[in-house]
């Protein structure tokens, strides 16, 4: 046998799944996460002798030593690695098409959907979504997990993620698909007993306050200041700026600040805050809202539902805020 300090042989192009017992292949999945032949042994219901065994045929099969020792233990060589990952999303595909899976009623179902977006989607999506999760899929769970731009598209393909709400650029990945689910637009507000804006909020007024910006990424610029840079204007003062939608509407109800938002942000806090709402005073560009997935669940009936049950979640909440397009201006005080 080919000690583990050599160079592996060459693999060929293709390789004859004919001659390959699928127990190793499983045998393989737990050795990579756990890179502990005891540990992988006992996850997989073997004895610590058979799972040796299962490396000795492994490393054969494949031309390389997958675990070496290292100061801490065995770590993985580049090419188990390489592996690990395709490894895992194959047989866990494998898995799903071998289980038998009831047709899914949601008024019986018993399970968990993962959703991952940010806290803005999440005020606009959650409460239409657990409204109607209560009246037709009692026994149906969310969880709702913060959206990272450089991993949900392998979150989405392996279904860790069932679906995710975000708005453009999607990060781009094989086997995406998208849909609109509204398109929103800004709104300006501050508190109501506010010392300098009354009845109405020009653009001279605007630029002399101090704003607030949300920032996901805590730097970059906004909307408004591509807006004003488009029309020559001075830039803005921004005198706070938050990484978080829900911090700001609580931030402005206690300062002096203004702040330009998404309508459906500040429509959910008018009523719990005192604030005033004005149309921005120069155009500010909209911005649609997409739910994700991938093209694997495309045809999934529990997926389908998901999907459906998002989009009319969204949908009651743009019925619930249609009134707030007519912008509400508060008394002179």
């Amino acid at each position: 046998m080919r000690r583990a300090h050599e160079t592996p042989a060459p693999l060929p192009a293709e390789v004859d799944l004919s001659g390959i017992n699928l127990n190793l292949m499983v045998a393989l999945d737990a050795l990579l996460q756990e890179a502990h032949v005891t540990r992988a042994a006992a996850r997989v219901g073997l004895t610590q002798s058979a799972m040796s065994h299962a490396l000795a045929q492994l490393r054969e099969l494949l031309g390389d030593a997958l675990l070496i020792r290292g100061r801490g233990g065995m770590v993985l060589t580049p090419r188990a690695q390489q592996l690990a990952a395709p490894l895992q999303r194959g047989l866990a595909e494998l898995r799903r098409a071998l289980r038998h899976e009831p047709p899914f009623e949601p008024a019986t179902a018993s399970r968990r959907f993962t959703v991952a977006t940010r806290d803005y989607f999440g005020t606009v999506l959650l409460p239409g979504a657990l409204e109607l999760l209560g009246r037709e899929a009692p026994g149906v769970d969310l969880s709702v997990l913060h959206v990272d731009g450089h991993t949900y598209p392998a979150l989405l393909e392996t279904g860790a993620v069932d679906l995710t709400v975000v708005s453009p650029p999607v990060e781009a990945g094989p086997g995406l698909r998208q849909k609109k689910l509204l398109t929103e637009d800004f709104v300006c507000v501050v508190r109501k007993d506010h010392p300098t804006v009354r009845r109405t909020l020009d653009l001279d007024t605007y630029l002399k306050l101090s704003h607030i910006l949300i920032s996901p990424r805590g730097d970059g610029v906004g909307a408004v200041d591509m807006a004003l840079a488009r029309r020559g204007l001075p830039p803005r003062r921004i005198a706070l700026r938050v990484p978080y939608f829900l911090i700001a509407p609580l931030a402005v109800s206690r300062s002096d600040y203004v702040l330009t938002a998404p309508r459906r942000l500040i429509a959910a806090f008018c009523e719990a805050y005192a604030l005033q709402v004005f149309p921005p005073p120069i155009p500010v560009p909209t911005f649609d809202i997409l739910q994700v997935w991938h093209e694997r669940f495309d045809g999934d009936p529990a997926h389908q539902w998901l999907r459906g049950l998002v989009a009319r979640a969204v949908s009651a909440g743009s019925e619930n805020t249609r009134s707030s397009r007519r912008v509400r201006r508060a008394p002179a005080s």
